[in-house]
């Protein structure tokens, strides 16, 4: 049926109000039948039309429905967007995940007595607990210039990748009501988590910016490089998350395994001890003897991110970094072994522990850059390709 109301068939319609060409025809409006049963009785029993036309559609009666989508570039509710196009809805919910972060934080602690101050708290008695048991009762802190700086630094930065990785592993799980009720692109998800410790962190790095200043530490203008390194290590944590919560979604035993592996994932990483000196530098360590693996630890992302900023915020650790002076053979073998050149311990905390920059780097500062760049970069596009394939399986079961 056209807009002018055409039927193709014995009895068609030629215009509004007439039956022409059949049995028992119409000429006009309220002309009578010349002959043979009633011309309503002929309309009823004529053939079916050959084409038949909806008013305003456009839609043959003989084609698919799927064949008029495609005629008019139309794709199901269902169907996973392109990757570019997913990007740009993702964007397009920038205020979304935004207001879901901050709601999210708000939240978190509402019930506690100590509300958000918990977020603080966490971290640092994490870092009293590792203090007391590495730093006092092993003396892991021997090398190390600064220890406590040295050590709440790595916490916090190591516990903004760790909790994102923890959190991004149940997410999809946790948010099953929400993903089949409303349609909207499911990366929102990680990504919003991802945005939460981050928010975290921000608190917390205010409350160690107080701790550093207490302990002497100048503000230099290398502090205002941990916006980079932060945003690096943003979008490594996202990449992160990404694949993580694709594999959360698919089976629990990834958020039951991943504590134990990101427990190791710390120790390996330099939290609590350098693995930058004090085991590759000093003689009898695990490190010294074995430059490959001590290579291979100093290259993880972690570790690169936590001796970054370390390097920006305590100006102890930036120039005790092996390769911060030109390369003095005495000096570094002073600092390796002082009980060989019979320093005293007083001059050894004083003055030689900042002898490490005088020997070869494993990794140099320029290096520690390129590969910060390097996993963000790989991460974050390797863990989006991996979760935008299978948007469409989030929140079947």
């Amino acid at each position: 049926m056209t807009n002018r109301g055409r039927l193709s068939a014995p009895g068609e319609l030629t215009r509004p109000g007439s039956l022409d060409g059949g049995p028992g025809h119409l000429q006009s409006s309220g002309a009578q039948d010349n002959g043979g049963p009633a011309s309503a009785g002929a309309a009823v029993l004529a053939p079916e039309p050959a084409e038949v036309y909806l008013a305003g559609a456009g839609l043959l009666a003989d084609e698919r429905l799927n064949d008029y989508a495609r005629r008019h570039n139309l794709q199901p509710a269902s169907a996973r967007p392109g990757a570019l196009k997913y990007l740009r809805s993702l964007w397009q919910r920038r205020q979304f995940i935004t207001g879901f972060a901050t709601a999210s934080n708000v939240a978190m602690y509402s019930e506690a007595r100590l509300g958000q101050l918990w977020q603080v708290l966490t971290p640092l008695l994490n870092a009293a607990v590792y203090f007391l048991i590495f730093g006092v009762l092993l003396g892991i802190n021997r090398g190390v210039p600064g220890y406590i700086p040295f050590l709440v630094t790595g916490i916090f930065v190591f516990n903004f990748t760790q909790r994102s990785c923890m959190t991004s592993s149940v997410v999809m799980r946790q948010n099953l009501p929400l993903i089949r009720a409303l349609p909207f692109p499911r990366g929102c998800l990680p990504l919003g988590y991802v945005i939460i410790e981050l928010q975290q962190l921000i608190l917390s790095f205010a409350v160690l910016f107080v701790i550093i200043l207490a302990y002497g530490e100048p503000f230099t203008w290398y502090w205002f490089l941990i916006l980079p390194i932060l945003a690096l290590q943003t979008l490594f944590n996202v990449g992160c998350a990404f694949i993580l919560a694709r594999w959360g979604s698919g089976f629990d035993d990834v958020s039951q395994l991943l504590p134990f592996i990101i427990r190791t994932w710390m120790y390996a990483s330099g939290v609590i001890f350098s693995i930058q000196t004090t085991l590759a530098l000093i003689p009898g360590k695990t490190l010294y003897n074995h430059p490959g693996l001590a290579y291979l630890l100093q290259i993880n992302p972690a570790a690169i991110y936590i001796t970054l900023i370390r390097n920006a915020l305590l100006t102890d650790q930036r120039t005790s970094m092996p390769g911060y002076h030109a390369y003095n053979a005495v000096r570094c073998a002073m600092y390796g072994d002082a009980a060989k050149f019979h320093i005293p311990s007083h001059v050894f905390a004083s003055k030689v522990i900042y002898y490490s920059s005088y020997c070869h780097p494993v990794v140099s500062e320029p290096a520690l850059w390129g590969f910060a760049v390097g996993w963000a970069v790989v991460t974050v596009i390797a863990g989006y390709f991996f979760f935008w394939h299978a948007e469409t399986r989030y929140g079947r079961g």
